[in-house]
This record gives C-alpha cells, sequence and structure tokens, in this order.
C-alpha cells in the first residue's frame, strides 16, 4: 500500500491535535513529514500535545513542498488562505471547518481544486456519526416518506474562556455550532427558500456575544430549525437530530455517543402512544472520532472512493450559514 506523504499546517484549530493524532494511528496509510505555526502562541500553549510528539516543526512553505496531502488546523479565521496557498501548489486538503474569508473566496477555492481535480475534505465530523449516517440512509431509502421537519440542536455550557474566543465570530456560537448542523440540513434538503434568524445575547459571565441563538430555515413542505447555546447546562449530553417525513421520525438524542430510536407507520399507528425501536450502534469516539475520516481521505486521493460531499454541497454549506450569520466576519483574533 502506497504511503501518502502528510503534513499540517496550524495547531491553532480545536480539532487539530486529535486529527494529527488519528493521521498518526495508521502508519500503513500516511508518512508524517511535519507541522507547521506561525503563531507562537499556539506554537507555545499546543506544540507539546502527544498528537505532535517527536515531529519536526516547519514552515509553511516546506510543509506544503514536502507533503502530497495537508491538513489544514490553523486558527479558523486563516483556514482558507492557508488552503488556498495547498490548493494552488497542487496539494490535497483535509480542511477544517467552519471556513473562513468572503464566500468569493471560499468558491475560488473550491473551483480550483474542481479545475485541479484535487480532494477537499471538510472536518464536519457528524458526517461520520453512525446514527447520522443511519438516518442518511433510511432518507434515501424512502423510510421516512416526504420530510416535513428537521429539529437539530447542539448546545454546551462553555466556560468563561472558551466564550471570550468565540467574541472574535459574528454569530458567535452559531457560526462554530451552527455550521455542523447546516452541513446535515442541506445535505438532506438542499438550499432553503427562506432562512429567519434570532442570535441572542444572555451576558452571563459578562461576556457579550450572540450565545443562545435559533434559525429556521424554510423549505416548500417542510421547516428546520437549528438551536445553539453556549448557556445550557448539559446541552453536549441533549445534542439531537431529528428528522420527521411522512412515514417516520428519526430520533438522534444525543448525538454523541449515538442513541436513536426509529419509529414508523409499519411500527405504529397510534397518535398519543411512545411506540418505537432502539437502534445500537457501535459508537465513536470510543473507537476513534477521526479514524473513519481519515481512511477516507486516503481514499479520496487514491480515487478508490468517491466523496459523497461534493463542492458544491461545502459552497452551498458555507453560503447558508453566512446567511444565517449575516456574512462571515471577524471581530479580532485573539486565542485566549
Amino acid at each position: 500500500m502506497e504511503k501518502i506523504k502528510l503534513g499540517q499546517i496550524g495547531i491553532g484549530h480545536n480539532h487539530g491535535e486529535a486529527k494529527m493524532r488519528g493521521a498518526r494511528k495508521f502508519p500503513e496509510l500516511f508518512e508524517i513529514v511535519g507541522y507547521a505555526e506561525e503563531n507562537e502562541r499556539w506554537y507555545g500553549k499546543r506544540s507539546d500535545l502527544p498528537g505532535y510528539e517527536g515531529l519536526k516543526r516547519m514552515s509553511v512553505e516546506e510543509v506544503i513542498e514536502k507533503s502530497d496531502a495537508i491538513l489544514v488546523e490553523s486558527d479558523v479565521w486563516d483556514l482558507t488562505k492557508y488552503a488556498q496557498m495547498c490548493i494552488d501548489a497542487g496539494k490535497h486538503i483535509h480542511m477544517d471547518k467552519p471556513a473562513s474569508g468572503t464566500l468569493e473566496e471560499y468558491k475560488r477555492l473550491l473551483d480550483t481544486a474542481k479545475a485541479k481535480n484535487l480532494v477537499i475534505q471538510l472536518g464536519y465530523m457528524y458526517r461520520y456519526n453512525p446514527a447520522v449516517r443511519d438516518c442518511f440512509e433510511r432518507v434515501r431509502n424512502g423510510d421516512l416518506g416526504e420530510i416535513y421537519s428537521i429539529n437539530a440542536e447542539m448546545s454546551t455550557f462553555h466556560g468563561k474562556q472558551y466564550k471570550q474566543w468565540l467574541t472574535n465570530f459574528g454569530g458567535g456560537i452559531m457560526y462554530i455550532l451552527g455550521s455542523h448542523l447546516v452541513d446535515l440540513i442541506v445535505y438532506l434538503m438542499g438550499e432553503p427558500k427562506k432562512i429567519t434568524t434570532f442570535l441572542r445575547s444572555t451576558g452571563l459571565d459578562d461576556v457579550h456575544f450572540e450565545d443562545n441563538n435559533l434559525a429556521v430555515l424554510e423549505y416548500e413542505n417542510a421547516l428546520a430549525r437549528i438551536f445553539v447555546s453556549s448557556v445550557e447546562v448539559n446541552g453536549h449530553g441533549r445534542r439531537q437530530f431529528v428528522v420527521s417525513g411522512s412515514r417516520g421520525t428519526v430520533n438522534i438524542c444525543p448525538i454523541e455517543p449515538a442513541t436513536m430510536t426509529y419509529s414508523d407507520t409499519t411500527i405504529t399507528d397510534q397518535p398519543y402512544k411512545n411506540i418505537k425501536i432502539d437502534i445500537p450502534f457501535d459508537n465513536v469516539p470510543k473507537k476513534g472520532r477521526y479514524d473513519d475520516m481519515l481512511q477516507d481521505f486516503y481514499e479520496y486521493i487514491k480515487g478508490t472512493k468517491q466523496n459523497p460531499f461534493s463542492y458544491e454541497h461545502d459552497y452551498l454549506v458555507q453560503k447558508v450559514l453566512s446567511d444565517i450569520v449575516g456574512g462571515v466576519r471577524f471581530h479580532g483574533k485573539n486565542i485566549d
């Protein structure tokens, strides 16, 4: 099996070190060449994490030169900039999320990659969640009938330091976490006809940003609701993705570790009874949250598997997210 030479640009993204740890679990697939980090504050904070142990620190240019493929894991506001450098140099990329820059800059990145037949894999981890994948399959098979409703929630009770970091982003927690849910909804439903948003700040801990948010996406015959909050106690334990149609309902709650119930008209026709079946899963992150993602990245590059999330899909996700938050924008570059 021919190895891919893999480097990483940036260690500032919250998922970056875990991606590198994941890649190093597959020495038969990847030869790790090293990593680059231009921000000395990030280097001081994260270079001694296990994922980077024994790896060479390089310049950005050296990583690009020596790699066949690159993990782009910089500060969120620099993702598209570094990704474009890699694509211009003819390198495949795994790019963390959500994308940065203007929609025009992001579209240029995707268009360049498509023209060069280069892989861009976005780091939306719920694409690899076993319950979400099961839900996608049931929708494709028509088990749920015509989809009428999606309820998606992804909240957390964040500490003050993390909330201060979130003040960097227009849309606050909706931009950072809501992007995951937009990815799933757009994959199932496409572009909404209308978007209505409620971006609110509670001011908890005297940190002022959009920390309590709702977006409603309207389709021809369906509504999709996205709720994300930084102030929900046990919000992580109540994260959910619920898809309901004319024949059945999938209820994933929590999303991690995936717990799913399923009900359709072959199981019950009782409107006032809770009749459902539990769907068991061999869960991630028990196995490794990014294992399947990184193995797929290898296969996309080798051409043995096709990425089901197209360049056009990835652009539409960013467009819808931008519409929700009122345009992708950054208020500052505070990493603390």
